[in-house]
């Protein structure tokens, strides 16, 4: 297990910069997981503590040993790719302890290491076989398993699961993180894919273009975003979002209706309102006033997209409903559930 430290870290191609100054600890054992879309520099932060890309300005250590000049092979970390990077020739067994047998490590060992590896993956009835004959889940693993035979400092996963199709990337999440609290080991994560910053972390690194928006743990970035994008991000269904103007009693939305909230913003500054699809609720005495426009029944949940306050939103029922599209329902939220943002730096504020 190791401590990774990143200090004042700048990516540049050319004129371009693409990572901005980021700075970020990660404790010995500790599950961090970057994320943000496309372009925001998750994947090239990542490859640059492995060593793949240069680094244009700061530190990287791993265990108090700045690791900026050090050769990947020698930085003693693993990388997990999203394209499995298994040689075709080899069988799963071969994969695994190639790394192994380039260190030399004696032959007896990297079988006793490989086997180990192999049972608490899964994997022992495949050890014979080539990646052409194991499934997309299956050649995930034996990725995964080259990396653990290695005992490394650190595990770098880049999208290990993109590839997968839904039911799979499930179930590969849990053993992501089953493996994790088995081991004990060091991982940073990179992904897309919010549910599974979510699901897995032990701490989130939301990034965007290139500089780091939040970190925390997964419900305290859920529950306390310091911006709209964070909170925007965080979530499935995304969060609510409406234009609305403060008054002396709380917010007019754009079609003229009313939340009722304590606060101490001036009256007449524009903000935008955020509220989760869970927050909402179906009450025949609510005050706001919606129009179904779809429904989309999971089975153990309903969601419902309607028109209210000037824009589309989105109710999270845990319940079947009895509605039609065009139907007309009344809604309330408890005002302790609102985010409010500034309109023009996105900026949380307070309430009170």
């Amino acid at each position: 297990m190791s401590d990774l430290r990143i200090s004042q870290i700048v990516k540049r191609y050319g004129a371009l910069q693409v990572l901005h100054n980021i700075d970020l600890d990660v404790a010995s054992g500790e599950f961090v997981v970057l994320v943000g879309p496309s372009g925001c520099g998750k994947s090239t932060l990542l490859r640059m503590i492995a060593g793949l890309e240069d680094i244009s300005g700061g530190e990287i250590s791993i265990e108090g040993r700045v690791v900026n000049e050090v050769k990947p092979k020698d930085r003693d970390i693993a990388m997990v790719f999203q394209s499995y990077a298994l040689y075709p020739q080899m069988t799963v067994q071969q994969n695994m302890g190639f790394s192994l047998e380039m260190q030399k490590m004696d032959k007896a060992d990297i079988t006793t290491k490989v086997q180990e590896t192999a049972e608490i993956l899964g994997l022992t009835p495949l050890l014979d076989r080539k990646p052409a004959q194991l499934s997309g889940g299956q050649r995930q693993r034996v990725s995964m398993g080259r990396a653990i035979v290695r005992d490394p400092k650190v595990f770098l996963f880049d999208e290990p699961l993109s590839n997968l199709d839904a039911k799979l990337r499930v179930q590969m999440r849990s053993e992501i993180k089953s493996l994790h609290a088995r081991l004990g080991s060091t991982i940073v994560y990179v992904t897309h894919d919010q549910i599974e910053a979510m699901t897995m972390a032990d701490k989130i690194v939301v990034m965007r273009d290139g500089r780091i928006e939040q970190v925390g743990a997964p419900l305290d970035l859920y529950d306390h975003p310091v911006n709209r994008f964070v909170a925007g991000f965080l979530g499935s269904p995304a969060m609510n979002f409406f234009h609305a103007t403060a008054t002396s009693d709380g917010f007019e939305l754009q079609d003229g209706q009313k939340l009722t909230a304590r606060h101490n913003l001036p009256e007449g500054r524009e903000v935008e309102i955020g509220l989760r699809p869970e927050k909402l609720s179906i009450d025949p005495d609510g005050p706001l006033k919606a129009r179904v426009q779809l429904i989309e029944p999971t089975g153990a949940e309903t969601l419902i997209t309607v028109e209210l306050g000037g824009a589309k939103a989105t109710l999270l029922m845990h319940r079947r409903i009895e509605t039609g599209i065009g139907a007309e329902m009344s809604l309330s939220a408890d005002p302790r559930d609102l985010y409010v943002f500034d309109r023009d730096s996105g900026e949380t504020l307070a309430l009170t």
